[in-house]
Parts: structure tokens; sequence; C-alpha cells
């Protein structure tokens, strides 16, 4: 009788795809409005903005949720731009609610990008978004309120952070918004790598490799100067071009992900190499960075990709939210 020889498993069986290696050393975050994404994906947690709120609310999906949000403040006393800003608010609440319900994590919801250099508007904005989740019995905790980063964003921080209100600082693209929003204890950054690399292909006509892609090297060099200073701040690379960006980043402490790359990551099933870790980063030789209102805006007036990209992600947040609230207006 010959001898029977077991049947051998491939490789591509046995090793996991990079999205559940990715997930080993760092949290996996989906960035977009779409619920779908989550249940298929998995997230940890998730991250919206205007644009992607914005897109969500045009879908036939989710007309519900817009529907839901006009119909509760009808009955209220407010009539034109106060009801239309209201209805807002409770929009971006109320997919915030519809995403809590199937990730285990926290969702970040935006302030207003008008509010970018208004302190108190941005701390009545920010307060109002939390009472609004509070309401509806979803804790502080699961929320981050996003707001850009710019000084009068990190200052608003350092007051929401004492009154236990969680921020995510996003429209990040340099060193010296990651140094103001750690000293402001914020609970997170979002530097954005495609954008960085956006401008700098956009200004050389070059191609650059993953691992030396300039958004790359910003957040390895964020990540190092946080690690190597004990700040508590967490650094969740978010706005990625292609799944190059994504592999250079593993071991960062978040990744905020769109539905296309985390379905590549899912569908790839080389090993995955650990790039960023604090043992790493407290070799690095960054300087402490000490930063005033003054030196802060020269430092980011002398950086014309992070001014440049700062001030463009701010307009065009805002415009969509100018979008947004004449869709409302249309339903009304």
């Amino acid at each position: 009788m010959p001898e029977l020889t077991p049947a051998k498993s491939s490789h591509a069986d046995l090793q996991p795809n990079q999205l559940e290696q990715l997930r080993r050393f760092t949290k996996v975050v989906a960035d977009t409005g779409d619920f779908a994404a989550f249940r298929q994906y998995a997230p940890s947690d998730a991250t919206t903005n205007p644009t992607l709120i914005l897109k969500a609310a045009q879908m036939s999906d989710y007309k519900y949720v817009v529907e839901k949000a006009v119909a509760e403040n009808k009955k209220s006393n407010l009539t034109g731009p106060a009801l239309i800003r209201e209805i807002v608010d409770d929009l971006l609440v109320l997919f915030g609610l519809e995403i809590l319900k199937i990730i285990p994590g926290r969702v970040s919801t935006e302030t207003d990008a008008r509010l970018s250099f208004d302190v108190e508007g941005t701390l009545e904005k920010a307060r109002k978004l939390i009472a609004l989740y509070e309401q509806h019995g979803t804790p502080r905790e699961r929320i981050l309120i996003k707001i850009a980063s710019t000084w009068e964003g990190a200052r608003a921080a350092a007051v929401l952070q004492k009154e236990k209100i969680n921020c995510n600082m996003t429209l990040l693209f340099s060193l010296p918004q990651a140094v103001i929003c750690a000293e402001a204890g914020a609970r997170l950054i979002s530097p954005f790598v495609g954008r960085i690399l956006d401008w700098h292909k956009a200004r050389t006509g070059k191609d650059y490799p993953p691992a030396e892609d300039p958004g790359v090297l910003s957040v390895r060099a964020i990540y190092a100067y946080y690690k190597k200073f004990g700040y508590s701040t967490e650094v969740m690379g978010a706005s990625f071009r292609n799944a190059g960006e994504i592999r250079e980043l593993a071991g960062c402490d978040l990744l905020t992900i769109s539905p296309h790359l985390l379905d590549e990551l899912q569908k790839t099933q080389t090993p995955l190499e650990r790039k960023l870790s604090p043992e790493l980063a407290a070799r690095s030789d960054l300087a402490r960075v000490e930063l005033d209102e003054k030196k802060f805006r020269y430092l980011l007036n002398d950086d014309a990709m992070a001014t440049e990209k700062t001030a463009e992600g701010i307009r065009t947040f805002a415009a969509d939210m100018v979008k947004l609230e004449k869709l409302i207006a249309e339903r009304l």
C-alpha cells in the first residue's frame, strides 16, 4: 500500500493578511462616513469630517439620518440660519451615534472649520456636540472632538481636555503644530500624510517611494518626538494616498484608513514589518522644541507646505460645511 503524504498548506494559507498583521501593533481606524465599511473591516475607531458627512448625507442609504435631524429640530422655535446650524450639529452627532453602534471604540466629530481661529467659538461648539452625544446616552469617553491645529485650536484643546472633552487635532502638517497640540494635552493628533506628499509632488514633479515619502517622514519625526519626550498624546496618521505609506508607518499608535486601502491591505498576505516603536523613538537624536505664540507662528509661516496645506484644509472643510448647510436648507 503506498504511503500517504499529508497535503502541504501554502504560505498564503498560513500568513494573516496585512490588515490583521497591522492590528497587532497599531489601532486601525476607518476614515469614512459609510456605515457598511465599518461592518466590513471592523475598525476599532472611526473618524469623520465635513467632507465625508456631506458625501454620506447625499447617499440614499443614509437619507433617514438626514430626515431624522430635520424632523427633530423642526419642532423647535428656531428659524433661518439658527435652525440650519442646529440641524447640522444634530446631523453630525446622529451620524456619530450610528457609527458607535457598529464600532467598539471612539468616533471623531469635527467642529466647524470656520471657527479655526476662534477659541471661544470652538469651545462653545465642542461643548454643544458633547452635550448632544450625552443627551443620547453616549459618554464623552467615546467621542473625540476634531479641531484644526492652529494656535487658537490648541488653546481651545487645552481648556477642553481639562473638562474631560477629548480632542483630535486635525489638519496637522508640521512638528511645531504637533508640539503645541501635545503641550496643550490633546488626546490625539492626526497628521495628514497624503496631503504633504501632494504638495511635494506638485512642487518637484517627483514620485517618492514610500520610505522617502515626505508625509511618512513627517509622521515618523512627530512619533519619535512624542515618545522620546514622554507625551501621552496619541499619533494617528491620516490622509493616505497609497498602502505603501501605511506599511511604512506600521507601529504608529493609530492609523485612520479609507475603505479602498483597508480593502487592499485585507487582500495582501505578504509579511508586514513594524517600522515604528517607542524603543526606536527613544534612540532618536531629536532636540526638544520650546514654543511660544510668536515662535510658533514664525516657524509655521517659515514652512510653506504646512502653511499652505493648513489654510487649504480649513478652506475646504469650511466650504463643505457651507454645502451641508445648503443641503439642509433645501430639505427644509
